[in-house]
């Protein structure tokens, strides 16, 4: 089957009519793709975390700081993007050595963040290889700076800002029979950290280069490999010495606490035995007294002597021999003769 196809006109359209108004349509093609490519051309699309830079002829006309499209004039100006996020660099480790002459090794690394487009592509040519270059050296510098300064201890001290101290107090002394022990304890105060006193010798960063280093942090500080073993065995034996200044004061003390014991023991015996004795003596003297009372008395002498007699004759068969061998002049004879 085939189809005829016409003109705007109304006339039948033919070959060579087809072919002349393809041909016209070129020219329509072209321009519109033409205008396509100059409007693709002239729009700048600048994202929240990038700048743009506009050069013209190499030279920077303006920087796009807010996101959003804007324009530019094709084929003439071109665009730079700048990082606006926060970045990160990780510093290569290092060795530095303290003011004791001992090496130590450093690895840490860096926040940092464009702040003024316009210098940093000015100064390091808008290269982040170019800025993390000079972060390194700066960053190293200060990091050596600071550590020369310390000893090898006050660095491992102010790794994370904090230190342990000692706190002397009073004496012991004994209040009450009561031994109080106030001695020496341990406290936790803040102190100025290393990676903030590596911060303070970086202050040119910003007006120099354009950009802002938010924080240097060591994450690994490290002894060399042939130091270790020495630093090791001297931090064991300077432990070793404490705990034996801890174990001859814990001693002190115990003996201390034995000595106040042995005394208050002793006092509090010869007080009991004070008053043992004279209790003693009191009723010693209240039983003479009873017995000097009975015996003033003809008839309480008799029944005295009747219940003393009574009490010898049960002391006197005790045991399994229950069998008593009497005189007839013995007193307890005479009571069961009815002679008392």
């Amino acid at each position: 089957m085939e189809f005829e196809r016409y003109n705007s006109d109304g006339t039948k359209r033919t070959d060579e009519g087809e072919r002349k108004h393809k041909f016209s349509m070129i020219p329509v093609v072209i321009v519109i793709i033409a205008a396509l490519f100059v409007l693709l051309n002239s729009l700048v699309i600048t994202k929240e975390n990038q700048f743009k830079l506009i050069r013209q002829f190499g030279r920077v006309e303006r920087v796009q700081t807010r996101a959003g499209l804007s324009f530019k004039i094709p084929f003439v100006e071109s665009v730079d993007t700048i990082p606006k996020e926060l970045l990160i660099y990780d510093l290569p480790a290092s060795d530095v050595i303290t003011s004791d002459k001992k090496t130590m090794i450093v690895d840490s690394y860096v926040l940092w963040h464009v702040t003024d487009p316009l210098k940093f592509a000015q100064t390091l040519s808008g290269s982040v290889s170019n800025a993390e270059g000079r972060i390194d050296a700066i960053v190293y510098n200060a990091t050596k700076n600071t550590i020369s300064n310390m000893k090898q201890d006050e660095v491992i001290r102010s790794r994370d800002g904090k230190m342990t101290i000692t706190v002397e107090e009073d004496t012991s002394e004994v209040k009450n029979n009561d031994l109080e022990i106030s001695g020496a304890k341990e406290e936790v105060v803040e102190i100025t950290s290393l990676t903030e006193k590596i911060m303070e010798q970086i202050n040119h960063v910003e007006d120099q280069y354009g950009i802002e280093l938010m924080a240097v942090e060591v994450k690994k500080l490290d002894l060399p490999d042939d130091n270790k073993q020495a630093v090791y065995a001297r931090m064991i034996s300077e432990r070793e010495n404490i705990a034996a200044q801890y174990t001859a004061e814990g001693k002190s003390e115990a003996k201390m606490i034995r000595n106040t014991t042995d005394k208050e023991v002793s006092i509090m015996l010869s007080d009991a035995g004070a008053k043992a004795e004279a209790t003693v003596a009191e009723g010693e003297a209240e039983y003479m007294r009873i017995l000097s009372d009975a015996y003033s008395d003809p008839q309480k002498t008799d029944f005295y002597s009747f219940v003393r007699a009574l009490d010898a004759l049960k002391e006197s068969v005790k045991g399994e021999n229950k069998t008593v061998i009497l005189s007839d002049d013995s007193p307890i004879a005479q009571i069961f003769n009815g002679q008392y």
